[in-house]
């Protein structure tokens, strides 16, 4: 007996000294390749250029659940690669079962992100955006110190933070990082609607018709040829604008918006510019997630609109006569919406769970 408690011992006492004595990883800065078709040419942050290390990194902390206080919820249980990440209820619930209070918003194409985050752009940086859900209350209510204790006891995460940012100690600083890496790095170019602007695809009669009262900018002299004039602000190939703007449903919610950020009254109940790209798959809409369908949407705008002191000029000049759009002009606007859709990133294995 104890001879062979003597072989064992020595058998183990090998094994740690092998386990102890393999080489730590090194630091690997090798750039991540970014895709996004004909985009635009993404800024991407001088002082956090994406790598691989720092993008896998950052994929794995997203969907961590032991960023949360009770080890039960990720960034990708509010942001689901299905939905282009985002989530359909209306409000996404937290670790002790509280709503939050405002509907959560799509991480895709973070690059284009020209003016804050969240809402009410309180956010400068998306890496001080990534940090505030973790510690949010209604969220995911976890210190930061908790956090990185825990990821700090795990060597398969001590040697991925050496490989993405040369240390093996967890921080809240390269955790951000990493966060903002992977967010940065999903991309959403892929839809039926670049397909057709690269001639490779082509659109029905509906979706064009639609494509065309989306771009049709409001006359209301010239009813026949007065189009949605969506593109007013949500422009160019990332479908979005750099602006916060009042959109006419104070009416349903009071919710001060970017005036709870500056101060200034001329703020009140102004929100963020988001991107119509995935918009099919991302409901419900606004940031109360007043609407459920896109169909609701469109007649907000066209007959729907609720004026006051700080509503978009550009949806004011709307007020008295509406859209003037049809049934038949919203099935056809909502057609093309769709096609605006990116069958590619719901099912893109490298914005996936790589647990």
């Amino acid at each position: 007996m104890r001879v062979q408690l003597s072989i064992v011992i020595a058998a183990a006492t090998l094994a740690f000294s092998c386990q102890k004595q393999q080489p730590l990883p090194e630091q690997d800065l090798t750039p991540y390749t970014l895709e996004y078709g004909a985009l635009p040419n993404p800024e991407v942050p001088i002082d956090n250029a994406l790598t691989v290390q720092g993008v896998k990194l950052g994929r794995m902390l997203f969907y961590e659940p032991r960023l949360s206080g009770d080890n039960s919820m990720s960034c990708a249980s509010c942001h689901r690669q299905e939905h282009a990440f985002s989530d359909t209820s209306q409000f996404s619930i937290g670790i002790h079962g509280l709503p939050g209070k405002r509907q959560a918003m799509s991480t895709v194409n973070m690059l284009w992100n020209k003016q804050g985050f969240f809402w009410d752009g309180r956010a400068e940086k998306l890496r001080e955006q990534s940090l505030m859900p973790i510690e949010d209350e209604l969220e995911m209510d976890a210190s930061l110190d908790y956090v990185l204790a825990k990821l700090g006891s795990d060597t398969m995460y001590t040697n991925q933070f050496l490989r993405a940012f040369g240390t093996d100690q967890p921080s809240a600083h390269h955790l951000s990082l990493a966060l903002e890496q992977f967010m940065n790095s999903i991309v959403s170019h892929r839809s039926k609607y670049d397909q057709f602007l690269a001639g490779t695809a082509t659109l029905t009669e509906q979706e064009d018709r639609g494509r065309e009262l989306f771009f049709a900018e409001y006359n209301p002299f010239f009813p026949d040829e007065s189009g949605a004039d969506c593109g007013h602000c949500h422009s160019g190939k990332t479908f979005d604008s750099p602006t916060y703007m009042n959109n006419g449903n104070d009416r349903f919610n009071r919710d001060k918006g970017r005036y709870s950020v500056t101060g200034d009254s001329a703020d009140i109940g102004l929100m963020k510019t988001v991107t119509l790209r995935n918009i099919a798959i991302t409901p419900p809409y606004m940031h109360d997630g007043l609407f459920n369908t896109l169909e609701e949407v469109v007649q907000h705008y066209n007959t729907g609109l609720q004026n006051s002191a700080t509503l978009d000029a550009a949806l004011a000049m709307t007020t008295q006569t509406g859209l003037m759009l049809s049934e038949q002009d919203v099935a056809d606007l909502v057609a093309f919406l769709h096609t605006l859709t990116d069958e590619e990133l719901v099912t893109d294995e490298r914005y996936s769970s790589p647990f």
